[in-house]
């Protein structure tokens, strides 16, 4: 049976290997069959299956024809295949360099200008199959990243192009070091659930006096399916509405969540952007149902793309990503006092701590709730003395038990909201990325705001690029402080932090729209259409005295219209 499955294989591995060629030749790649990858698909899936069951028998990989001696049909299709994969994975190498280099000369402006190839769709189909084939095969594996890792942003281009919701791209979280940021995020991205266009969209009634508590009675009784649809959603006494709205909420929300008086997270000391769940959030009855309520939030504006300002700590994105394996070296940002104490330990002279001098035992005292109580790290460990011999293990246990033990249920309760809102697997979305690109979906650049970026993704409505007020306003940025400019932002736009690409990250331009208000007016915003409207001004100094108002932070973030 193997024998004639492999016939199938190699037969179609032929027509393939042709089809391919003619991809690289063909600008289009039109007559590029997909039948036939469907074919390869399946039929080299019936057949690692059969050499999967031979291999079960023996803890090796195949090895070519070693071991089938006494089974030459069966060595014919292991050593066959292998040489198949060869063959493939080479010629899948040479077309996704012809693809960079057809991508290349069209972003220079050079060669007819077709880009969008029938066959390189087809690609990433072809190199899933070769994937799982490599795990049959010593060293295949190694020669299949290989040859991802040089071909890395082809990779990327084509998963974050061609690839849909329903596609299983788990294979790619094997070696995650051949995608680049964009594809993670977009792999990410894919498992929030397309908008429902028959839901009009959750509506909210939000008193800015009331923000946290309202928000979180919102969207802790809504059913994960009413978020689908969208947000809808007002403060209190304001006219405005739309997305501009929702993108301030967000932020405010997100960041009166991690705000330290509300005892649900803890800011790392060198860098109080960054939090992890905080073990003593019990002083809050409902201290639970508010990291749900979190999770959801930080999903929402993750699903949103609103950069809220915050970012997590290690200790807390490697939980939400299923590994609770907390390393020293991990709690280095969290918590500083504690990693310099450990590592003084491990480092310390052997006979000065046999000796007893730091009276150390397996055992731990903390606060909960005024009171105090004895912690033991392992069973019976008050009565053991860390000596030379235990104190990895001593180490090792006062780490999970800081940083896992004591906030297994923050976290549990977090990524509960947080699945909530996507389709897919809460896993999944965290084993997709790094911690720094979650850092960049979440914080946004960390760059300065430059004026001429700015410029660059600026038009003018009623206004002329050359217009006095227009050279006027530009001089006047220029000479803001970093804050004002990001108030001037959020009054804008409702953006407080910008993409990491900077404002071409942004989903529009931005747009000046000349106003008929009288000179003495402020200016006003439509957040949702990233407007800034002021009437023309008589005078720089007018229009700089009527900037400075609205750029105190206290006004521009809460000011805009929609």
């Amino acid at each position: 049976m193997l024998r004639g499955v492999f016939d199938c294989v190699h037969e179609i591995a032929d027509e393939l290997l042709r089809f391919l060629d003619l991809s690289m030749n063909c600008p289009t790649g039109e007559g590029f069959s997909f039948n036939f990858v469907l074919d390869f698909v399946k039929f080299s899936g019936h057949l690692r299956m059969g050499l999967a069951e031979q291999q079960a028998t023996s803890d090796e990989f195949l090895n070519c024809t070693i071991g089938y001696e006494e089974e030459p049909l069966i060595a014919g299709v292991v050593d066959q295949l292998h040489i198949v994969f060869i063959k493939l994975l080479s010629k899948m190498d040479e077309c996704l360099q012809v693809m960079e280099d057809c991508l290349v000369n069209k972003k220079h402006g050079k060669g007819d200008g077709a880009v969008i190839n029938n066959g390189w769709s087809h690609y990433i189909i072809i190199l899933k199959v070769l994937y799982h084939i490599s795990k049959l095969y010593s060293g295949a594996k190694e020669m299949f990243w290989e040859v991802l890792l040089r071909q890395k942003s082809m990779l990327s281009h084509m998963i974050v192009r061609y690839s849909k919701n329903t596609d299983d791209h788990r294979w790619v979280l094997e070696n995650r070091s051949v995608t680049d940021f964009e594809c993670r995020r977009h792999l990410a991205m894919m498992m929030f659930p397309d908008l429902n266009d028959e839901s009009l969209g959750y509506e909210m009634l939000i008193d800015r006096s009331q923000l946290l508590a309202e928000s979180f009675e919102y969207i802790s009784q809504a059913n994960s399916t009413s978020l689908e649809g969208g947000l809808f959603m007002e403060f209190r006494n304001e006219e405005g509405t739309g997305p501009g709205v929702v993108r301030e909420w967000l932020v405010l929300v997100c960041q009166e969540i991690f705000n330290p008086e509300h005892a649900l997270f803890v800011a790392c000391p060198n860098d109080r952007r960054r939090f992890f769940p905080n073990a003593a959030s019990k002083v809050n009855p409902l201290h639970l149902k508010y990291f749900s309520f979190s999770g959801r939030m930080i999903a929402l504006a993750l699903k949103n793309k609103v950069h809220v300002g915050i970012v997590f700590d290690r200790v807390f994105f490697k939980q939400l990503a299923g590994n609770y394996i907390i390393t020293l070296e991990d709690i280095r940002n969290a918590d500083p006092i504690m990693y310099s104490s450990c590592k003084q330990i491990l480092e310390m002279d052997a006979d000065y701590i046999d000796s007893d001098a730091l009276g150390l035992t397996f055992s731990i005292e903390v606060e909960e709730l005024g009171h105090r109580k004895v912690i033991e790290l392992c069973s019976g460990g008050e009565s053991i003395v860390v000596n030379s011999k235990n104190r990895e293990k001593y180490v090792d246990l006062l780490i999970q038990n800081r940083f896992v033990k004591s906030i297994s249920e923050q976290v549990s309760h977090f990524a509960e909201g947080f699945a909530d809102i996507i389709s897919g697997s809460r896993l999944e979305f965290f084993q997709f990325l790094d911690l720094e690109d979650l850092d960049w979906m979440l914080h946004g650049s960390e760059n300065a705001i430059s004026v001429e970026d700015w410029k660059a993704h600026t038009k003018y409505r009623g206004y002329k690029k050359n217009d006095c007020q227009i050279s006027w306003f530009w001089k006047i940025v220029g000479r803001m402080s970093a804050e004002q400019r990001k108030v001037l932002l959020f009054f804008w736009t409702s953006v407080k932090h910008l993409p990491v690409k900077g404002f071409h990250g942004l989903d529009s331009c931005l747009f000046i729209c000349k106003s008929s208000e009288p000179n003495n007016h402020l200016p006003s915003s439509h957040t949702c259409f990233y407007e800034l409207c002021f009437p023309p001004y008589s005078s720089m100094a007018i229009m700089q005295d009527r900037l400075g108002i609205i750029t105190q932070e206290h006004v521009g973030f809460s000011f805009g219209a929609p």
